[in-house]
């Protein structure tokens, strides 16, 4: 037991299943699987969770029934074709001392994805439409009714037999088990609706069909939102309630609580929340349910550190602890703290840009950190070195950080040099913004990643040829990033016109009504308008998309979009770059061409892209050792291609 966390890594028995800590990994989405069924990917993915020192794993949903497929990368309990998968799974997980449930779902109104072109008829208790989605559902009839709960039950009935050990009702978030509860979705007039006697119908009769088919001694519990969140969402009053009730039926053996909902976008932030949102936010009501049933309390919710985890325990707020992204960003953690290695642990930083935006975007799941998450299979382990070289690293940034610890830890000599005085490139800047400052993270957490490898840095050195040849390495790793691209504006000359960096810097002197121009549509131009607004300056965000943070992760950019709106910043969208004089800015409507004029203009800030900082590459041409360039010198994109392209190139060389 860790002296620095004996609660986080006490054990705890639920329904005869002993699990070894209090850390557990939530069910979520991961995109890895194939036909709806578990992948080697998937496997490999979980696995290395439970390597890391996971108590246990929880995976993600699996479909029940065909009225609720919900999306192509969604694995199916429908039949007996899970159960190899799911075998593999859990002999894999249970190698290393971890235990494993999975989860059983359906979406109700909240299905949405085309599978082949066609939108799916949702299903739901009653005709409520889901606003997010803007899906209608259709009522469910009695006879599907029990069809699904038989679903349910044959379903956990295949993870039993597939030797899981046990099974989680996902009845939050605003899917189907909470949609019969909710009175403002359930406007049922039958023993399905009405009072909560009758709206907890339909997850009591779920659990009594899993509990008559599992039998009694393996372990079912229920994951339910406290908070939805929502305009029409579930309230905590009636969760607990409802939990209560529950917990005296005897067929459930756990309730994990959460917050959010699925149905709204106010709703939908909560199911994977961004940085603003407060550390341990959903623990208080996690207490009062503690305090009211006879069963063992799960939570999570922005706990990514385990002293905050062991805060939650030993003020007795909960009984397990799920840590999700801070296992996606350091699948090691739980083996780290319990070794007390708690500066080496790579903290989450809650961006969401590759964890759940991948799954939106439909891909494997990752992390701009760790870009081995989800590619475990592939990078999972060091390859192998052959000969040892001498290697440079042209940059402090994200990516050349990563480069030069992955090269040193296959046992490579590496030194890495950084121009200026500080290593992040513009993860720096991004820190600066308001609500930001958790993004510096990133340079903490890859700062220790070459100390602990080896590296050598040098700073205020740039690299140019005649250093190259000084050193004699082997091969150069270049990652000089990018500037702001320098755009030719018609008017500028008598106008003030200043850069984003420049602003976030504090280096610009800004007038008090300011537009900024925002080519990017992601988090400068949203940043600098609210950095801006909170200055006290009356804000116009024009964006050259369909709305600000288009190109971001929709959960960041939608709370972000609410921040904006409180501060009273204009959105002006589908607006190009025209112009500008000294009391207004020009744009051009980018489908129709016609005029978009803002007046009273002291300042235009400008986020019109990136230009990639090459010279050192073209300075090389004929040099004899190996040139390699990756990140925004390459093409100008994010932390995470940067991040991912230090992996790949120093893994081969």
């Amino acid at each position: 037991m860790s002296d620095m966390f004996p609660n986080l890594f006490s054990p705890l028995t639920i329904n005869g299943v002993t699990i070894k800590n209090r850390i557990f990994s939530t069910g979520h989405m991961t995109t890895l699987c194939t036909n709806y069924l578990p992948n080697d990917d998937f496997v490999a993915y979980h696995e290395a969770r439970a390597a890391g020192g996971a108590g246990l794993i929880i995976a993600e949903v699996a479909l029940v029934h065909d009225s609720g497929v919900y999306t192509s990368h969604t694995i199916s309990a429908m039949d007996d074709r899970c159960i190899p998968g799911y075998r593999t799974l859990a002999d894999a997980v249970h190698a290393h001392g971890c235990k494993v449930f999975g989860q059983v779902f359906h979406p109700g109104r909240e299905n949405f994805e085309s599978i082949d072109g066609s939108a799916p008829v949702a299903y739901a208790p009653s005709a409520v439409p889901n606003e997010r989605f803007h899906v209608m559902p259709r009522p469910l009839s009695r006879r599907m009714i029990g069809e699904i709960v038989r679903g349910y039950g044959d379903a956990a009935a295949r993870l039993q037999k597939s030797g899981l050990d046990g099974v989680e009702i996902v009845a939050s978030h605003g899917y189907l088990p909470a949609q019969f509860l909710n009175p403002r979705v359930n406007l049922r007039e039958d023993d399905y609706g009405g009072s909560l006697e009758n709206r907890l119908r339909f997850i009591r009769e779920t659990a009594a069909d899993i509990r008559r088919k599992v039998g009694p001694d393996y372990v079912v519990g229920i994951r339910i939102s406290g908070d939805e969140m929502s305009y029409d969402g579930l309230d905590p009053e009636t969760v607990v309630q409802a939990i209560e009730m529950l917990d005296r039926d005897g067929d459930l053996d756990y309730f994990n609580v959460i917050a959010g909902s699925s149905s709204s976008l106010g709703g939908s932030i909560h199911i994977v929340p961004p940085m603003w949102i407060d550390n341990k936010y959903v623990a208080p009501f996690a207490a009062t349910v503690r305090g009211k049933v006879s069963k063992p309390v799960f939570v999570a919710g922005r706990i990514n550190q385990p002293q905050q985890a062991e805060e939650v325990l030993a003020t007795g707020q909960a009984d397990m602890i799920g840590m999700t992204r801070a296992q996606i960003c350091d699948p090691a953690m739980a083996g780290k703290a319990l070794e007390g290695r708690v500066d080496d642990i790579r903290a989450c930083i809650g961006c969401n840009q590759a964890c759940i935006g991948h799954m939106h975007m439909g891909v494997g799941i990752s992390c701009i950190q760790h870009p081995e998450t989800g590619r475990e299979v592939q990078y999972g382990s060091r390859k192998a070195l052959e000969t040892k070289k001498k290697i440079m690293v042209a940059g402090g940034g994200p990516g050349g950080m990563k480069a030069a610890a992955v090269a040193a830890e296959r046992g490579h000599d590496v030194t890495l040099y950084e121009k200026s005085a500080q290593l992040g490139g513009q993860a720096l800047l991004a820190q600066m913004l308001p609500g930001r400052a958790e993004f510096g993270g990133i340079v903490t957490n890859l700062t220790r990643e070459m100390e602990l490898a080896g590296v050598t840095v040098v700073r205020n050195q740039e690299v140019d040829r005649a250093l190259v040849e000084q050193e004699k390495p082997d091969a150069i790793i270049i990652a000089t990033g990018a500037e702001p691209k320098a755009v030719d504006i018609e008017g500028a000359d008598e106008a003030h016109v200043v850069n984003a960096w420049a602003v976030v810097r504090g280096e610009a002197n800004v007038g008090g009504s300011v537009v900024v121009a925002d080519w990017r549509c992601d988090w400068i131009g949203m940043g600098v308008a609210e950095q801006l607004a909170r200055n006290g300056c009356n804000v116009t965000l024009a964006v050259d998309g369909y709305m600000p943070g288009q190109t971001i992760q929709m959960y960041v950019r939608d709370h972000w979009a609410g921040i904006l709106n409180k501060l009273g910043v204009r959105i002006v969208p589908y607006a190009r770059l025209f112009g500008v004089d000294d009391t207004s800015a020009y744009f051009q409507h980018i489908t129709s061409g016609e005029p978009i004029i803002v007046d009273e203009v002291d300042t235009v800030v400008t986020s019109l892209g990136h230009s990639a900082v090459n010279g050192l590459a073209a300075e090389l041409a004929g040099w004899d050792g190996d040139v390699h360039e990756i990140g925004d010198c390459l093409a100008p994109r994010t932390a995470e291609e940067a991040v991912l392209e230090g992996l790949k190139v120093a893994n081969e060389i």
